[in-house]
């Protein structure tokens, strides 16, 4: 079957420099662009402490 992405959209944050250049730095570890680490970083945070689990979606590996 074909496999279909989740929905993205566009938004604009503001964050400390030093937190963006933590992630830029993991994410290139990761071998991933930077959004869609930051993405990986949100899920697992929201699966870890929220009651609603987004953990079932494909292609999606744990984050080191």
């Amino acid at each position: 079957g074909r496999f279909m992405r989740p929905l993205k959209r566009k938004i604009s944050i503001s964050l400390d420099e030093d937190v963006i250049l933590k992630m830029q730095e993991l994410a290139e570890k990761d071998i991933r662009p930077l959004s869609q680490y930051i993405n990986l970083l949100l899920r697992k945070y929201i699966d870890e402490y929220s009651p609603i689990n987004y953990s079932n979606h494909k292609g999606d590996r744990n984050v080191n």
